[in-house]
């Protein structure tokens, strides 16, 4: 694992100085993928680098959790509150939907989620601007695999360096990368409502999913769960959709 680290640090490198760029920048949420790729771009970027913390509704642990991330890693950082912004966002949509009779009450709790991944993907690109940085994803092989990511939310990045780890994978690079214990052990979540975990909306496990694209057997309840995924998010893995040339 740790000539596998040297690697994607390595890997790292060569994208920024291919894209004419100056380091790279990431989202860091308090969960331990995204706590991965700070240390990362840290060591690849040690003076270019920046971690990008931004609540918005989000449980006060989180950003106590990002920041500890921060101080494992020195990253340089900065707090960018998203709260207000979305609140003007969705209260906007909601009231003109509603002026329309067309409020979807049941969809809104994913709408204002996916809006909050959303404001959170403009913000990095617009801090990224600023430094002339290359943003950084945070998607695991089985995140990636089963589309548990937002379109054009977190899943609107430049670069996927995990995406090929397994989740038991990226808890062993944590390991090495000196992430918190605390943040290794948590539980999975994309922190979208109060007691969100990423297994129970998923419905399988991270174990089951890192066993299945291992290759090795499981319960075909799990299966099925995980190939209907993987074939609902089809769309999320690809640019928009074109039609022939006729």
């Amino acid at each position: 694992m740790e000539e596998k680290i040297s690697k994607l640090v390595e890997w790292l490198r060569e994208q920024v100085k291919r894209a004419g760029l100056n380091g790279a920048i990431v989202g860091i949420s308090g969960g331990i993928d995204s706590a991965v790729v700070t240390h990362l771009i840290k060591r690849a970027f040690p003076d270019h680098s920046l971690g990008l913390i931004m609540p918005c509704k989000s449980n006060p642990k989180d950003q106590e959790d990002a920041l500890k991330v921060v101080k494992s890693s020195g990253i340089d950082h900065l707090v960018i509150d998203l709260t207000e912004t979305h609140k003007t966002l969705f209260n906007e949509i909601e009231t003109k939907l509603k002026e329309k009779n067309e409020w979807n009450e049941e969809a809104a709790k994913l709408g204002d989620a996916n809006t909050r991944a959303r404001l959170r993907m403009t913000t990095l690109y617009a801090v990224a601007n600023n430094f002339r940085y290359i943003v950084v994803g945070t998607d695991n092989a089985a995140e990636w695999y089963t589309g548990y990511f937002t379109k054009y939310g977190d899943g609107g990045v430049d670069l996927v360096p995990l995406v090929h780890f397994t989740k038991g994978e990226v808890r062993e690079m944590a390991k090495i990368l000196g992430v918190p214990e605390e943040i290794i052990h948590k539980a999975p979540s994309a922190g979208l409502w109060e007691g969100q975990t990423d297994e129970n909306e998923m419905g399988t496990t991270y174990e089951m999913i890192d066993k299945f694209l291992k290759g090795e057997e499981i319960p075909e309840k799990d299966r099925n769960i995980i190939e209907d995924l993987h074939k609902r998010s089809e769309h999320k893995r690809r640019l928009a959709i074109a039609p022939p040339k006729f």
